[in-house]
């Protein structure tokens, strides 16, 4: 939910992305709504043909504090609430809404209604609601999420203590917390007592539940929109009357509105991709052993021989950690190339998603691929950890490492080469020439990187650096893409295209980790700025190589080249960073990825391929939301206790 103003001009841009992919952009047409696109409008409008030109998108991100009031009467919560109803009944919900579409109807609402801007998430949540609220109703009790805040419980002296299951609030009751547990419980919800916390998307995706009911300040409820909603889940949210994670109170009539109310419905509404995430899951745990039996470690003893050491330590790896995006990249592009039966849930929903071995297998070597590159890179970055465990070299040395990942690449060579009878040669070939292309162009690009750190190029570009990216990122994405479409058919009509979109997704996705690295986080590091002083060639240091001083060219490699503390490396790091521009011209290129992604999906003829291409633009070019009051006390170094889901 980017409830900032779409009327701030866009920053400029130092560097020019364009190559020879900007050509294929110039014969995409411009819609009367000011959409790009030939086929299919990336808009879910009320009214399409009423759209005003599309306003153009901010490049900074900028305080949104000013538009999360949330209304001080409850009369006033009541008239935004039920004109936001009657407001929902009128979208499109074939596919999911993301925060621009989301903000575009709240503008439009709040006009139509004669109430101010500072309501703006205010109106987007209740918008959300029921966009959602028919399809969250349906939604079987059991597979359902209740999540709860912190700040409902009494912050000084709450007498629940934590238990296995989380805050054991029967015994209590001294708070609303417990009514809803309590009821909850009851009815066969899981349960989570977190503030915003990260882990509620895995559960979504390994299959815990369906639907969530959330109760949380604006602050958070930003921040999940991109996390949860996009990817179809129904949601229901009740907002906090205040965001400041302290005692606080909430509109708990709401709470029980949709709280002990199941109203089942005939068919699928919305677009949802959880089954296809599900079911990238699905194949490292439950169909791991039936698509990859293990031959010289399939038992214990075997296992733990010289012989067996390889195998087994490799399919450990293999099969445990990471998010399994780029399998489910190849599964869901697949499912659009036949018809989007399983994304439109048209598919036997008792019997589950059921793919074939063949595809499976090759969705599975897509990750073999990747999961190899890791090992490889840690080595050479001399990581320590990874998945929050060591990294192999540093348990098993690293010649053992080096082998490891190379065993994983012919394990996944063989995986697509087994797919050939049920494919046929011409399409296994083709799958086996992309992931060779990829598996080149990757090394080639961490090759580049790592004569850099060798001898580092002080006069480095802000265009040099992105080539790097470029070959380092996009071409897992590019292979998991033609991979899944492929085994669909025939390729010709997405053969430039696949290249031209995974590049600016794959550049876009680098230029964010880099930005995110410098906020600091539990998903990257707690302490900001680390990734950035191991003396890499990231698009932020060649931004402000280009537009520093000499003097403050100077302080940048003194910086670099020094060995002292690193906080007090970091902080002059951010300040030349920051006066020289680097952050906003760094967001101004993601937003650039975003547009030309964006284009290029416009002009894709299948609907159910663009959409999935929007879904990706979506989720992997995703901005986070400002930080909570209690992230940022995370942030300075205090510990969230992550609570279980109540089983």
């Amino acid at each position: 939910m980017d409830i900032a103003t779409n009327s701030s001009s866009a920053a400029s841009s130092n560097v020019d992305m364009a190559d020879s992919n900007t050509s294929s952009l110039e014969t995409v047409q411009t819609k009367p709504n000011g959409t790009a696109s030939t086929n299919g409008s990336r808009e879910n409008p009320i009214h399409s043909e009423e759209d005003a030109p599309r306003p153009k998108k901010k490049n900074r991100r900028k305080s949104t504090a000013h538009l999360k009031a949330v209304p001080e009467t409850l009369s006033l919560r009541e008239f935004i609430k039920a004109d936001a109803e009657v407001f929902a009944k009128k979208l499109d919900k074939t596919h999911a809404f993301n925060r621009n579409d989301l903000e575009k109807w709240a503008r439009e609402f709040l006009e139509q209604i004669d109430q101010p801007e500072k309501y703006l998430g205010y109106a987007m949540v209740m918008i959300g609601n029921y966009f959602w609220k028919k399809q969250f109703l349906a939604t079987p009790f059991e597979r359902r999420m209740l999540l709860l805040p912190h700040c409902l419980k009494h912050a000084e002296g709450c007498p629940a203590e934590y238990d296995d299951f989380g805050l054991d609030c029967e015994k209590c009751g001294a708070c609303s917390i417990a009514d809803y547990k309590v009821r909850a419980d009851q009815l066969g919800y899981k349960v989570l007592v977190a503030e915003g916390s990260p882990i509620v998307l895995k559960i979504i995706v390994e299959g815990y539940v369906d639907g969530i009911l959330g109760v949380a300040c604006l602050n958070v409820l930003e921040k999940a929109i991109d996390k949860v909603l996009i990817a179809g889940v129904p949601s229901f949210a009740v907002p906090l009357h205040s965001g400041d994670c302290k005692n606080t109170s909430l509109d708990e009539a709401w709470v029980w509105e949709v709280l002990d109310k199941y109203e089942p419905i005939e068919e699928q509404e919305t677009r949802s991709y959880i089954p296809l995430m599900r079911s990238s899951v699905d194949l490292f745990t439950n169909r791991f052993d039936e698509l990859l039996p293990r031959v010289r470690s399939n038992t214990p003893e075997k296992a733990k021989s010289p012989l067996g050491l390889t195998e087994q330590v490799a399919f450990d790896w293999l099969a445990n950690g990471g998010k399994r995006f780029r399998p489910f990249i190849t599964l869901a592009a697949y499912d659009a190339a036949t018809g989007g039966e399983i994304v439109n849930g048209r598919h036997d929903r008792e019997q589950g998603v059921n793919f074939s071995p063949a595809v499976c297998k090759v969705a599975m070597a897509i990750e073999a691929f990747h999961k190899a590159s890791l090992i490889h890179d840690d080595i050479q970055d001399n990581d320590l950890y990874r998945y929050g465990r060591e990294t192999l070299h540093r348990t098993h040395g690293t010649g053992s490492a080096i082998n490891i990942g190379d065993y994983l690449i012919g394990l996944g060579y063989r995986l697509v080469n087994e797919s050939r009878s049920e494919l046929g040669s011409d399409v296994a070939c083709d799958i086996l020439d992309s992931m060779a292309a990829a598996h080149i162009k990757l090394c080639d690009g961490q090759g580049a990187e790592m004569a850099w750190q060798a001898a580092p190029d002080w006069n480095m570009t802000p265009l040099d650096a992105l080539q790097i990216y470029a070959l380092k990122t996009s071409p897992a994405f590019e292979a998991a893409l033609f991979s899944g479409i492929r085994m669909s058919g025939e390729i010709d009509a997405y053969r430039e295209m696949i290249p031209q979109f995974c590049r600016q997704l794959g550049v876009g996705f680098q230029i964010l980790n880099d930005l995110k690295d410098w906020r600091g986080d539990d998903d990257n590091k707690l302490v900001a700025g680390q990734d950035a002083l191991a003396l890499r060639p990231t698009v932020l240091l060649a931004l402000a190589l280009k537009s520093a001083t000499e003097e403050q060219r100077k302080e940048i490699r003194e910086i670099y080249e020094s060995t002292g503390n690193d906080l007090m490396r970091i902080g002059k790091l951010r300040r030349i960073f920051t006066n020289c521009g680097a952050f906003e011209t760094a967001e101004g290129l993601v937003e650039k990825s975003r547009e030309r992604s964006e284009a290029l999906a416009d002009a894709v003829e299948s609907d159910e391929i663009r959409q999935l291409l929007y879904f990706f633009v979506d989720s992997i070019l995703s901005e986070e939301g400002e930080p909570t009051p209690l992230e940022q006390q995370q942030a300075a170094g205090s510990m969230l206790v992550s609570l279980p889901v109540i089983s």
